[in-house]
């Protein structure tokens, strides 16, 4: 997810049951290209991974994983940016299902149109809020997640803001499955630092032994664009992999 973010929440949602919940991040950026428009209109209600809006499932029942994705392994990556990635995974991967989290609905069109350049279907999507889909994941559902180059929220007054704080990581570590693996990339030192003193407290082991551990990426890996920036911005990028403990 890109760095140049609105700092006004958005409004309050008075939506029966519903938990209040501020949102930070910018939901539109430039205009969309009317192909980008094209993409939105026909092919994102397809690739839905089940109702989560509140307005769609109310009583917050749990998604049908194993019917959306054939009983396939579920992968989840949080703040899908630009799909690079996301993509990159499907194709590799054609015997997973990974759902998509992005509240960018630009980065989601991007996304729609790398879908149908590589014709992978193994996707699903959603255009909003990580919360309001962990919400409705099933417990221990999913087998991988990742969180690649979040929001930093630099200022110190923001912290609370990043995703590595409680009120992500503790649904995050109910709907992961026993021995999953959690994997974070970020060019932000004090990220590291906030990502490692939190993510352990939520239930999961960090699985460095050496340097090279998180100095160098995944074997699987695939640069992202807002990896290129940080790269020719002089920032380096830490690979952190956790795996989910045994309750």
């Amino acid at each position: 997810m890109d760095d140049d973010k609105s700092q006004l929440p958005a409004a309050a949602d008075t939506d029966a049951g519903r938990p209040h919940r501020n949102f930070y991040g910018r939901r539109k950026g430039k205009t969309l290209k009317q192909s980008q428009e094209t993409y939105l209109q026909e092919d994102l209600d397809a690739l839905s991974p089940g109702p989560v809006g509140w307005d769609v499932n109310p009583a917050r029942a749990p998604l049908d994983l194993a019917a959306r994705f054939d009983g396939k392994p579920v992968w989840l990556e949080i703040g899908f940016g630009g799909g690079e990635h996301m993509v990159h995974q499907a194709a590799q991967n054609p015997d997973i299902g990974i759902i998509g989290a992005e509240p960018y609905i630009n980065g989601v069109a991007m996304l729609l149109g790398k879908i149908r350049k590589a014709g992978v279907e193994n996707l699903a999507v959603h255009p909003g809020d990580a919360r309001d889909l962990f919400d409705v994941l099933p417990e221990a559902s999913i087998d991988r997640a990742f969180l690649l180059y979040p929001d930093p929220w630099p200022k110190a007054r923001h912290h609370r803001r990043r995703f590595v704080t409680p009120e992500h990581l503790a649904p995050l570590a109910r709907v992961l499955k026993p021995g999953a693996i959690f994997r974070v990339a970020t060019d932000i030192e004090d990220y590291v630092r906030q990502t490692l003193e939190q993510v352990p407290r939520h239930g999961f082991t960090w699985l460095a032994e050496g340097p090279s551990d998180w100095r160098e990426p995944w074997g699987d890996w695939i640069s992202t664009r807002y990896e290129q920036k940080a790269l020719r911005e002089g920032r380096t990028p830490h690979y952190l992999t956790f795996q989910r403990d045994a309750d």
